[in-house]
Protein backbone atom coordinates (compact mmCIF):
# COMPACT_ATOMS: atom_id res chain seq x y z
CA UNK A 1 0.00 0.00 0.00
CA UNK A 2 1.34 3.42 -0.88
CA UNK A 3 0.58 6.79 -0.66
CA UNK A 4 1.19 10.24 -1.82
CA UNK A 5 0.31 13.62 0.74
CA UNK A 6 0.88 16.46 -1.44
CA UNK A 7 1.15 18.38 1.82
CA UNK A 8 2.04 18.81 5.02
CA UNK A 9 -0.21 16.32 6.38
CA UNK A 10 -1.31 15.89 10.21
CA UNK A 11 -1.22 12.03 10.95
CA UNK A 12 -4.79 11.89 12.24
CA UNK A 13 -4.54 8.03 13.05
CA UNK A 14 -1.87 5.68 13.51
CA UNK A 15 -0.83 2.24 14.87
CA UNK A 16 2.43 2.60 17.01
CA UNK A 17 3.58 -1.21 17.37
CA UNK A 18 2.89 -2.13 13.96
CA UNK A 19 5.65 -4.98 14.11
CA UNK A 20 5.97 -3.58 9.92
CA UNK A 21 8.67 -1.36 8.66
CA UNK A 22 7.23 1.68 6.46
CA UNK A 23 9.19 3.00 4.34
CA UNK A 24 9.25 7.21 3.69
CA UNK A 25 10.50 8.79 0.30
CA UNK A 26 11.52 12.65 0.33
CA UNK A 27 9.84 14.97 -2.11
CA UNK A 28 7.81 13.79 -5.01
CA UNK A 29 5.11 11.16 -6.01
CA UNK A 30 6.13 7.53 -6.01
CA UNK A 31 2.53 5.77 -5.25
CA UNK A 32 3.03 3.97 -8.04
CA UNK A 33 6.58 3.13 -8.34
CA UNK A 34 8.56 0.01 -7.98
CA UNK A 35 11.23 1.34 -6.09
CA UNK A 36 12.17 4.57 -4.80
CA UNK A 37 14.91 6.11 -2.43
CA UNK A 38 14.13 5.95 1.39
CA UNK A 39 14.30 8.58 3.46
CA UNK A 40 13.51 7.33 6.51
CA UNK A 41 11.78 3.84 7.78
CA UNK A 42 9.75 3.71 10.98
CA UNK A 43 7.36 0.83 12.83
CA UNK A 44 4.82 2.39 12.88
CA UNK A 45 1.39 2.09 10.62
CA UNK A 46 0.62 5.94 9.27
CA UNK A 47 -2.96 6.54 7.91
CA UNK A 48 -3.71 3.10 7.14
CA UNK A 49 -6.13 1.12 9.37
CA UNK A 50 -7.74 -1.83 7.29
CA UNK A 51 -7.92 -3.06 3.80
CA UNK A 52 -11.15 -3.85 2.19
CA UNK A 53 -10.64 -7.07 -0.32
CA UNK A 54 -12.87 -9.44 -2.31
CA UNK A 55 -14.65 -11.80 -0.83
CA UNK A 56 -15.60 -15.91 -1.75
CA UNK A 57 -18.79 -16.99 -1.39
CA UNK A 58 -19.36 -18.03 2.21
CA UNK A 59 -16.35 -16.53 3.96
CA UNK A 60 -16.16 -15.68 7.49
CA UNK A 61 -14.30 -13.20 9.48
CA UNK A 62 -13.05 -13.69 12.95
CA UNK A 63 -12.22 -10.30 15.02
CA UNK A 64 -9.62 -10.54 17.97
CA UNK A 65 -10.12 -7.83 20.02
CA UNK A 66 -6.83 -7.53 22.49
CA UNK A 67 -4.17 -5.24 23.61
CA UNK A 68 -0.55 -5.50 23.24
CA UNK A 69 -0.29 -9.19 23.34
CA UNK A 70 -2.88 -9.36 20.27
CA UNK A 71 -1.41 -6.79 18.30
CA UNK A 72 2.14 -8.47 18.90
CA UNK A 73 4.56 -6.81 21.24
CA UNK A 74 7.92 -8.82 21.53
CA UNK A 75 7.52 -10.61 18.29
CA UNK A 76 10.33 -10.11 15.56
CA UNK A 77 9.40 -7.14 13.30
CA UNK A 78 8.26 -8.09 9.46
CA UNK A 79 8.04 -12.00 10.36
CA UNK A 80 4.49 -11.98 10.68
CA UNK A 81 4.86 -13.96 14.12
CA UNK A 82 2.07 -12.26 15.98
CA UNK A 83 -0.42 -14.98 17.54
CA UNK A 84 -3.07 -13.73 15.08
CA UNK A 85 -0.68 -14.48 12.61
CA UNK A 86 0.16 -18.02 13.57
CA UNK A 87 -3.80 -18.71 13.88
CA UNK A 88 -4.22 -17.28 9.98
CA UNK A 89 -1.89 -19.55 9.24
CA UNK A 90 -3.64 -22.94 10.97
CA UNK A 91 -6.93 -21.79 9.34
CA UNK A 92 -5.61 -21.49 5.88
CA UNK A 93 -4.00 -24.93 5.92
CA UNK A 94 -7.03 -26.27 7.32
CA UNK A 95 -8.66 -24.64 4.17
CA UNK A 96 -11.22 -22.75 6.04
CA UNK A 97 -12.59 -19.64 4.31
CA UNK A 98 -11.86 -17.26 7.60
CA UNK A 99 -10.57 -13.77 7.81
CA UNK A 100 -8.10 -12.70 10.76
CA UNK A 101 -8.81 -9.12 11.89
CA UNK A 102 -6.40 -7.98 14.22
CA UNK A 103 -7.91 -5.56 16.42
CA UNK A 104 -5.12 -5.63 18.98
CA UNK A 105 -3.96 -1.64 20.15
CA UNK A 106 -1.37 -1.54 22.48
CA UNK A 107 -2.00 -0.61 25.72
CA UNK A 108 -5.89 -0.95 25.24
CA UNK A 109 -8.32 -1.27 28.81
CA UNK A 110 -11.09 -2.74 29.03
CA UNK A 111 -12.58 0.53 31.18
CA UNK A 112 -10.39 3.20 30.23
CA UNK A 113 -9.00 5.71 28.03
CA UNK A 114 -5.47 6.75 27.42
CA UNK A 115 -3.78 4.83 24.75
CA UNK A 116 -6.78 4.75 22.13
CA UNK A 117 -10.37 4.24 23.35
CA UNK A 118 -11.39 1.62 26.02
CA UNK A 119 -12.67 -1.63 24.78
CA UNK A 120 -16.76 -0.42 26.10
CA UNK A 121 -16.16 2.72 23.34
CA UNK A 122 -14.19 1.48 20.45
CA UNK A 123 -16.17 -2.08 19.96
CA UNK A 124 -18.43 -0.78 17.88
CA UNK A 125 -16.14 0.53 15.48
CA UNK A 126 -13.58 -2.14 15.43
CA UNK A 127 -15.98 -5.29 15.84
CA UNK A 128 -19.47 -4.93 15.11
CA UNK A 129 -18.77 -3.16 12.22
CA UNK A 130 -16.79 -5.56 10.18
CA UNK A 131 -18.71 -6.97 7.31
CA UNK A 132 -19.01 -11.39 7.55
CA UNK A 133 -17.42 -11.10 11.23
CA UNK A 134 -19.53 -13.68 13.33
CA UNK A 135 -17.10 -14.40 16.00
CA UNK A 136 -14.66 -12.33 18.84
CA UNK A 137 -12.32 -13.47 20.83
CA UNK A 138 -11.86 -11.05 23.53
CA UNK A 139 -8.08 -10.77 25.13
CA UNK A 140 -7.98 -7.84 27.32
CA UNK A 141 -7.67 -6.58 30.84
CA UNK A 142 -4.21 -7.17 32.06
CA UNK A 143 -3.81 -3.43 31.41
CA UNK A 144 -7.25 -2.45 33.63
CA UNK A 145 -5.23 -4.81 36.19
CA UNK A 146 -1.30 -3.40 35.79
CA UNK A 147 -1.78 0.47 35.24
CA UNK A 148 -3.01 1.19 38.57
CA UNK A 149 -0.28 3.06 40.93
CA UNK A 150 2.37 2.85 37.79
CA UNK A 151 3.55 5.75 35.60
CA UNK A 152 0.91 4.74 33.19
CA UNK A 153 -1.70 5.91 35.62
CA UNK A 154 -0.69 8.27 38.18
CA UNK A 155 -3.86 10.24 38.50
CA UNK A 156 -7.23 8.15 37.38
CA UNK A 157 -8.64 7.38 40.95
CA UNK A 158 -8.96 3.84 42.40
CA UNK A 159 -8.06 0.58 40.58
CA UNK A 160 -10.72 -1.13 39.40
CA UNK A 161 -12.01 -4.77 41.29
CA UNK A 162 -11.91 -7.50 39.36
CA UNK A 163 -15.83 -6.85 39.07
CA UNK A 164 -15.75 -4.06 37.20
CA UNK A 165 -13.33 -5.55 34.67
CA UNK A 166 -16.21 -8.81 34.80
CA UNK A 167 -18.75 -5.98 34.41
CA UNK A 168 -16.64 -4.69 31.83
CA UNK A 169 -17.06 -7.77 29.66
CA UNK A 170 -20.64 -8.39 30.06
CA UNK A 171 -21.18 -5.65 28.15
CA UNK A 172 -19.25 -6.61 26.02
CA UNK A 173 -21.18 -10.07 25.79
CA UNK A 174 -24.30 -8.64 25.91
CA UNK A 175 -23.50 -6.39 22.78
CA UNK A 176 -21.92 -9.28 20.51
CA UNK A 177 -25.21 -10.97 21.48
CA UNK A 178 -27.53 -8.64 20.04
CA UNK A 179 -25.35 -8.98 16.92
CA UNK A 180 -25.63 -11.52 16.99
CA UNK A 181 -21.88 -12.68 17.01
CA UNK A 182 -20.40 -15.30 19.01
CA UNK A 183 -17.94 -14.32 21.85
CA UNK A 184 -15.10 -16.34 23.12
CA UNK A 185 -13.12 -15.28 26.01
CA UNK A 186 -9.27 -16.07 26.33
CA UNK A 187 -7.40 -15.98 29.27
CA UNK A 188 -4.87 -13.48 30.55
CA UNK A 189 -1.16 -14.55 30.73
CA UNK A 190 1.24 -14.62 33.30
CA UNK A 191 3.01 -11.65 34.12
CA UNK A 192 4.58 -12.13 37.37
CA UNK A 193 7.67 -9.37 37.19
CA UNK A 194 6.63 -7.63 34.49
CA UNK A 195 9.12 -4.24 33.80
CA UNK A 196 11.27 -5.54 36.79
CA UNK A 197 13.90 -2.97 37.50
CA UNK A 198 12.42 -0.16 34.84
CA UNK A 199 10.31 2.84 35.18
CA UNK A 200 7.11 1.16 35.10
CA UNK A 201 7.71 -1.71 37.71
CA UNK A 202 4.88 -2.53 40.07
CA UNK A 203 2.87 -3.20 37.00
CA UNK A 204 3.05 -6.65 38.66
CA UNK A 205 2.14 -7.41 42.40
CA UNK A 206 0.30 -10.26 44.72
CA UNK A 207 -2.76 -8.29 44.85
CA UNK A 208 -3.08 -7.39 41.03
CA UNK A 209 -2.15 -11.09 40.57
CA UNK A 210 -5.18 -12.29 42.72
CA UNK A 211 -7.48 -9.62 40.80
CA UNK A 212 -6.09 -11.87 37.16
CA UNK A 213 -6.70 -15.29 39.03
CA UNK A 214 -10.74 -13.82 39.66
CA UNK A 215 -11.03 -12.90 36.21
CA UNK A 216 -9.53 -15.76 34.76
CA UNK A 217 -11.45 -17.59 37.07
CA UNK A 218 -14.81 -15.79 35.36
CA UNK A 219 -13.46 -16.85 31.92
CA UNK A 220 -13.04 -20.13 32.61
CA UNK A 221 -16.51 -20.94 34.39
CA UNK A 222 -18.93 -18.41 34.19
CA UNK A 223 -20.41 -20.19 31.09
CA UNK A 224 -21.19 -16.36 29.85
CA UNK A 225 -18.44 -16.66 26.67
CA UNK A 226 -19.80 -18.98 23.98
CA UNK A 227 -16.18 -20.58 24.44
CA UNK A 228 -13.02 -20.35 25.94
CA UNK A 229 -9.29 -20.13 25.07
CA UNK A 230 -7.11 -21.02 27.87
CA UNK A 231 -3.63 -18.56 27.01
CA UNK A 232 -2.77 -18.77 30.77
CA UNK A 233 -2.24 -22.68 30.37
CA UNK A 234 -1.09 -22.37 27.25
CA UNK A 235 2.08 -19.60 28.43
CA UNK A 236 2.87 -20.45 32.01
CA UNK A 237 5.48 -21.59 33.57
CA UNK A 238 4.39 -25.19 35.45
CA UNK A 239 7.01 -24.56 38.27
CA UNK A 240 5.76 -21.01 38.77
CA UNK A 241 2.29 -20.58 37.47
CA UNK A 242 2.85 -16.60 37.94
CA UNK A 243 5.37 -16.43 35.39
CA UNK A 244 5.21 -17.01 31.48
CA UNK A 245 7.34 -20.00 30.34
CA UNK A 246 11.23 -18.66 29.93
CA UNK A 247 11.16 -20.26 26.50
CA UNK A 248 8.24 -17.72 25.58
CA UNK A 249 9.52 -14.82 27.65
CA UNK A 250 10.14 -12.00 25.35
CA UNK A 251 12.44 -10.23 28.32
CA UNK A 252 9.80 -7.97 30.05
CA UNK A 253 8.45 -10.97 31.62
CA UNK A 254 4.53 -9.91 30.13
CA UNK A 255 4.80 -10.17 25.95
CA UNK A 256 5.60 -13.47 24.69
CA UNK A 257 8.28 -13.25 21.77
CA UNK A 258 7.58 -15.83 18.97
CA UNK A 259 8.04 -19.05 20.03
CA UNK A 260 5.32 -18.10 22.78
CA UNK A 261 3.02 -16.89 20.50
CA UNK A 262 2.73 -19.76 18.02
CA UNK A 263 2.20 -21.88 21.24
CA UNK A 264 -0.72 -20.27 22.21
CA UNK A 265 -1.86 -19.88 18.34
CA UNK A 266 -1.37 -23.62 18.61
CA UNK A 267 -3.33 -24.22 21.72
CA UNK A 268 -6.84 -22.29 19.45
CA UNK A 269 -9.39 -25.09 19.48
CA UNK A 270 -10.56 -24.31 15.73
CA UNK A 271 -13.71 -25.49 16.21
CA UNK A 272 -14.31 -22.32 18.45
CA UNK A 273 -13.95 -20.30 15.28
CA UNK A 274 -16.78 -22.79 13.70
CA UNK A 275 -14.18 -24.63 11.67
CA UNK A 276 -15.33 -28.68 11.22
CA UNK A 277 -12.68 -31.05 11.00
Amino acid sequence: MSLFLPEITPATTWHNDARQTAYISGEGNFAGADDFKVAQTIQSRIFLSGLMVNADPGARAVVLFGDSITDGDGSTPNANHRWPDFLAERLNKAGAKVAVLNEGISGARILRDRMGDNALARFDRDVLSHPHADTVVLMMGINDVGWPGTLLAPKEGPAPSADDVIAGYKQLIARAHANNMRIIGATLTPFEGTFHGGPLFGYYSEDKEAKRQAINQFIRTSGAFDGVIDFDAAARDPGNPKHIKSEFDSGDHLHPQDAGYQAMAESVDLGLLGIRR
